[in-house]
């Protein structure tokens, strides 16, 4: 199986091929393969012109932006100051202007003088250093032939890198589970890196790992992480970082982990381009491509059949890693540590066991299973609000859920393959546009009816085109059309047409019903306030998936009407009800018009599946709009957060008293209703101090109602132990509300009309 050529982004010179140092863990002359005592010990000027040269071409190829380009060796240091500067020099001379260049040395640092930190700051060069720890594990390995130790050198270069900060990188730690992982941790830590990496030590099934317990290197990880966690990660360490990452869909920050296409390559003193160093640990000659950069392009590297085999993600995997739980952090661990004689890299990682059980401490730690959630964020969200960093936290989190659920429907059968191929191939290369399109709230709603019940699959087709006019790429691809119109998500619809497919034609990002009949397109409306706008959505066919009906087609009239409410009812949440604004922008991206309620009730709801929208039959002033808009995000921040945690035990089929409803609900109804009306408490205690005489009644009765059933929630023994973080949350912003005083009439009447409700509800229910 194979994919379209991922470009290289990532590029390592070897300018040196022999070291100062002899560390016994070193793969390049401890291992396998032990082909640098055929090369030449530094890289020629013609090799490096080469590779530059190669590498300016594959970026100008490929449209690249950004590159990264490391000097390594042996000890790269070796090669003098003088060269160094001229190879940065070659460097940035041919892609700085084409490409923004990440340029970074790595070094044991033994040798590094101001001379060399002179030199690279000239180049903005980055340096990183290997140091195993604190004095005792670095000592363990990291010596010269004649056992000397290199521990002071190192530290010295520390020092003129912290005092130097633009040029620190950071540190690099090879994992001997004979070491202190504390004291490891805090010798790293006391040098103020910039960040950690933690390796796990080279080695393969053939040559496993020292190993005193199953999940040693787990444990030991687990040590440092327990202590770098609870300390507020105050240092960057990648490996943890990495996990948290892509246990919420993110990229990986490094190669060792997650199933993204690997987009490295090496070339050596002598030109040769070569895969990954790690793969030394496995057989010799188990990097080599037989490809050179003054004969072969960047692209024939790229087209290898070894390259191409580290790019397959998922597919790339046995089918023990396929089914694993943690595939999607673990990636099947770094690609050689797979090796195993006579199944070659088809194997899960020697250290499989470690990194399941790593993975699993990290996410049960950071509150998740399959993403990462601050505390800080679960915290501010528990109280009822949540601000732009917390709620976009959040919105991350939807991503991958969307991407989730489409990739279900697809695996389903229950999908149009032009149509999902055109999408795939749209994300390769337009994964903007093709985001925006996904997060068009009903986008989700179909995805989750096309599982339950298989759905209109053909509107995959109109969320391709979209995805295909936002990217401004040529697309023609039949689309579905229902009563006359073919809604394009989130960017507006065509009416008048007939049939039920339409041919859209799309050219550079315009568009065009192929034949006579053009049809008439109508962008979406939308509202604006200020530098905030929504989405005013009352096309899409899914629009319909609330508690209320879906208004028809609003004109143009109706939209003003939206729009002059909209923008007084943003003014007074932005003035008066101030801590709920920057969650509101960060999420809030859809108001649906929903047709006036029963005897002209003010309505308004929310679809599970609907992140970001809110949907509300137009209210007579804006007071009304803004407590309805506040109350139903609520319902959407609660419901994304219900999705990646699990706050109460789902097993319980109990029915409870709400003090808001007429009909006892179950535990998720009663979860949602209380925080939705911490809100609507806020509101009415805010409320009646900006317009003095209005709103005690409402305010004395909700947060009566409230506090009761915070309580419920809490003694009724289903709540997980996060979940009692989260009720304790709103009680902590309720409790002090309890004692604001009211008007002693307001009090009564607000105790009269609870007693009356749980009253009618007990001889309508039969409950108490």
């Amino acid at each position: 199986m194979s994919g379209p050529l991922v470009p290289f982004r990532q590029f390592v010179l070897k300018v040196h091929s022999r070291c100062d140092l002899a560390c016994d863990h070193c793969y390049v002359y401890e291992h396998a393969d032990q082909s640098w005592r055929g090369r030449p010990r530094a890289m020629s000027p013609e090799t490096v012109s080469g590779s530059v040269l190669r590498i300016a071409e594959h970026v100008k190829q490929h449209g690249i932006e950004r590159v990264h380009v490391v000097l390594h060796g042996g000890e790269p240091l070796l090669v003098g100051a003088a060269r160094l500067g001229e190879i940065a020099r070659e460097l940035r001379g041919r892609l700085d202007g084409l490409c923004e260049l990440d340029l970074r040395i790595h070094t044991n640092g033994v040798r590094l003088d101001e001379r060399f930190c002179d030199v690279f700051a000239e180049h903005h060069v980055k340096v990183g250093i290997s140091l195993d720890g604190d004095r005792a594990a670095n000592d363990r390995h990291r010596r010269y032939a004649d056992g000397r130790s290199s521990y002071d050198q190192v530290v010295r270069a520390v020092g003129l890198l912290r005092e130097r900060p633009e040029l620190y990188a950071g540190l690099l730690c090879t994992i001997d589970v004979a070491n202190d992982p504390v004291a490891v941790y805090r010798g790293l830590a006391e040098l103020q890196p910039p960040r950690v990496d933690f390796l796990l030590p080279h080695a393969t099934w053939d040559n496993p790992p020292p190993r005193p317990s199953p999940t040693a290197y787990a444990d030991w990880l687990i040590a440092i992480f327990d202590l770098w966690f609870d300390a507020g990660r105050t240092v960057d360490v990648r490996i943890f970082e990495s996990i948290i990452r892509t246990s919420r869909g993110d990229p990986s920050l490094t190669e060792s982990l997650g199933l993204q296409p690997s987009d490295l390559v090496v070339i050596e003193t002598d030109g040769a381009y070569e895969q990954a160093d790690s793969l030394k640990t496995a057989f010799a000659g188990a990097p080599e491509t037989g490809l050179h950069v003054l004969t072969d392009t960047l692209d024939d590297v790229a087209r290898h059949t070894g390259i191409a085999a580290r790019q397959l993600g998922l597919d790339g995997l046995c089918d023990a890693c396929r089914a694993c739980p943690v595939v999607e952090s673990c990636g099947g661990g770094l690609y050689a540590h797979r090796y195993r004689t006579g199944s070659g890299y088809a194997n899960p990682s020697v250290f499989t066991a470690d990194l399941l059980k790593l993975i699993t401490h990290v996410r049960g730690r950071t509150t998740m299973p399959t993403h990462a959630l601050p505390y800080s964020t679960v915290d501010a969200l528990a109280a009822g609000y949540g601000g732009e960093d917390d709620v976009t936290r959040l919105a991350e989190t939807q991503r991958s859920v969307r991407r989730a659920l489409l990739a279900a429907v697809s695996a389903a059968g229950r999908s149009v393959p032009e149509a999902w191929d055109a999408l795939v191939g749209l994300d390769a290369d337009h994964p903007e546009a093709v985001e925006a399109v996904l997060a068009h709230p009903y986008v989700r709603v179909w995805a989750a009816e096309c599982l339950r019940d298989g759905g209109d699959v053909d509107h995959l087709r109109n969320i391709a085109a979209a995805a295909a006019v936002r990217a401004g790429t040529d697309l023609t691809l039949d689309i579905a059309v229902r009563d006359g119109s073919a809604h394009l998500p989130s960017i507006g619809t065509i009416d008048g047409l007939s049939g039920r497919t339409a041919r859209l034609v799309v050219e550079g990002g315009s568009f065009a019903v192929e034949g006579n009949e053009q049809g008439d397109w109508r962008p979406t409306w939308r509202l604006k306030a200020g530098d905030f706008s929504v989405a005013l959505e009352d096309a899409d066919p899914y629009r319909d998936r609330h508690q209320w009906a879906a208004a028809p087609r609003l004109g143009e009239r109706d939209v003003a009407a939206w729009q002059e409410m909209f923008e007084q009812a943003w003014r007074m949440i932005d003035a008066e009800h101030a801590p709920y604004a920057p969650g509101l922008r960060a999420g809030l991206t859809t108001l649906t018009p929903l047709a006036p309620g029963p005897s002209g009730r003010d309505v308004s709801s929310t679809a599970r599946h609907a992140f970001g929208a809110v949907a509300a039959a137009l209210p007579a002033d804006p007071a009304t709009l803004a407590l309805l808009v506040i109350h139903e995000f609520q319902h959407v921040k609660l419901g994304a957060v219900l999705d990646i945690l699990d706050l109460y035990d789902e097993s319980d089929n109990r029915l409870y008293y709400a003090p808001w409803r007429d009909d006892p609900r179950p535990l998720e109804g009663l979860l949602q209703g209380t925080y939705a009306h911490v809100a609507v408490t806020d509101f009415w205690r805010v409320r009646r101090q900006s317009a003095p005489g209005q709103g005690d009644t409402h305010f004395a009765r909700w947060r009566a109602h409230t506090a009761e059933a915070i309580e419920t929630l809490a003694a009724s023994g289903a709540m997980t132990p996060l979940g009692d973080l989260f009720v304790a949350g709103m009680r902590r912003s309720v409790t002090p509300w309890l004692s604001e005083p009211v008007p002693p009439a307001a009090e009564v009447a607000a105790a009269r009309s609870a007693r009356d409700h749980h009253a009618k509800w007990i001889i309508r229910t039969g409950n108490r």
